[in-house]
C-alpha cells in the first residue's frame, strides 16, 4: 500500500514536501519512532501486509519471519522502494507497525529535552542525535521506545559505564553481545561525544515515572 495513500485516508491528507508535522510510528514491540512529515512525503514509502512469495491463492496471506529473534513483522512492516532508501539512519523501517499518529514531540517527550541547555551546547546537538538515532527504541525519563532499556532512569547510562564503553557499545553493539541493537559507524567521534553530553546534562534533569513520587501523584 503506497504511504502517501495510507496517510491521505487516515488523516485526510498526506504530508506535504517540506512538512514540519511530527508523526510517532508506533510498534507491537514497544518500538515508537519519532519522524517529520517531510521525510514520510518522500515517493517511496509503501506499507506492506505480507510477502508476496509467502502462502497459496487460497492462504491467508503469510510472512516470513524476520531478526535474529524470528518475528512475524505484521501487522505492517513500512518499507522504502528507491536504492538511498536502506539507509536505516536516515529512514524508518519499522515492522510490527500497529499506529501511526500525528503530535508534536515536545508534547509527546517534553522529558527528553536538555532544559537549560543552551542552543548551540554539545547537550543539544547530542539530543538531536538521540532523536534521530536512539528513542525510537530507548527512553529518556520513561518517555521513547520500549524495545531497550531507559537510559536515564533509575539511573543514568554515564553514572555506571565509562564513555570509551559506551562510545564503543553505540558504534558496533555486536562486538559485545549478540542483540537486536544495529551498529552505528555512521556517527562520528564528534556525534559520539556530544551524545554523551547529552546525557550528563540529563543525569541532573531526572524524572522517574516509576518512582513512588510519581505513582501517588498520579493516584492524587
Amino acid at each position: 500500500c503506497p504511504l502517501d495513500r495510507v496517510l491521505a485516508l487516515g488523516f485526510g491528507q498526506a504530508p506535504e514536501p517540506g512538512s514540519n508535522q511530527n508523526f510517532f510510528l508506533r510498534a507491537r514491540d514497544g518500538y515508537t519512532q519519532p519522524v517529520s512529515g517531510a521525510r514520510l512525503a518522500e515517493a517511496g514509502g509503501h506499507l506492506a501486509f505480507a510477502d508476496a512469495a509467502r502462502g497459496g491463492a487460497e492462504d491467508p496471506p503469510q510472512w516470513e519471519p524476520i531478526d535474529r529473534r524470528q518475528l512475524d513483522p505484521g501487522p505492517f512492516y513500512l518499507v522504502w522502494s528507491q536504492p538511498h532508501q536502506n539507509q536505516l539512519h536516515r529512514y524508518p523501517w519499522p515492522y510490527q507497525l500497529a499506529t501511526i499518529e500525528i503530535a508534536p514531540f515536545e508534547s509527546e517527550y517534553p522529558h527528553t529535552i536538555p532544559s537549560g541547555s543552551a542552543v548551540d551546547s554539545p547537550a543539544r546537538e547530542g539530543f538531536g542525535i538521540f532523536r534521530a538515532e536512539c528513542i525510537a527504541c530507548h527512553a529518556i525519563n520513561g518517555e521513547g521506545g520500549a524495545v531497550g532499556p531507559d537510559l536515564n532512569v533509575p539511573r543514568s547510562i554515564v553514572e555506571y559505564r565509562p564513555a570509551l564503553q559506551i562510545k564503543a557499545f553505540i558504534r558496533e553493539p555486536q562486538s559485545f553481545r549478540y542483540t537486536s541493537m544495529p551498529p552505528h559507524p555512521h556517527l562520528s567521534e564528534a556525534q559520539l561525544d556530544a551524545l554523551l553530553a547529552y546525557f550528563r546534562a540529563m543525569k541532573e534533569l531526572k524524572r522517574d515515572p516509576g518512582s513512588a513520587d510519581v505513582r501517588v501523584e498520579r493516584v492524587k
